[in-house]
């Protein structure tokens, strides 16, 4: 039996977060495992301090033609890195099943975060144990069609 990914060791989650991306590279958005049952994205993001374009699997939630991220990390009492990246440099692209889409991210906030963040939980309970394990307000950001 393997360890557990340590989301807060760089070096698993590269080597993890590879994986994931190629998997879902070559089977048009499709991976396994913990996520086979969700919606994966590919988000896009330059870093705040490096100007290194990367790029996170994550999982992503619809409303319509609205689609949003949610910034667990897990649980974490930090903010994930990408989150940050998207704060600074909104302007991106995200990779939902074979297509590449041009996108604004938005910091969904107050009531319409709370709002948005229930519905989400209620879909998927994890998201609602997460906020339980931190003190910081997770936040949802609204990927915005350009």
């Amino acid at each position: 039996m393997t360890a557990p990914i340590d989301p807060t060791d760089p070096t698993d989650m590269a080597a993890f977060n590879k994986k994931v991306i190629d998997q879902f590279r070559t089977n048009d958005g499709k991976v396994d495992g913990v996520f086979e049952e969700g919606a994966m994205a590919l988000l896009h993001h330059v870093g705040v301090r490096s100007g290194v374009e990367r790029v996170s699997p994550l999982g992503y939630f619809t409303d319509g033609d609205r689609v949003f991220v949610v910034a667990s990390f897990g649980g974490g009492d930090v903010n994930p890195a990408w989150y940050h990246n998207l704060l600074a440099n909104p302007r991106t692209t995200v990779e939902i099943g074979s297509e590449t889409v041009p996108v604004t991210a938005r910091e969904v906030i107050g009531t319409e975060r709370d709002e948005r963040f229930a519905k989400i939980a209620a879909f998927m309970p994890m998201f609602a144990d997460y906020q339980r394990r931190t003190t910081r307000v997770i936040p949802v950001i609204e990927l915005v069609r350009d």
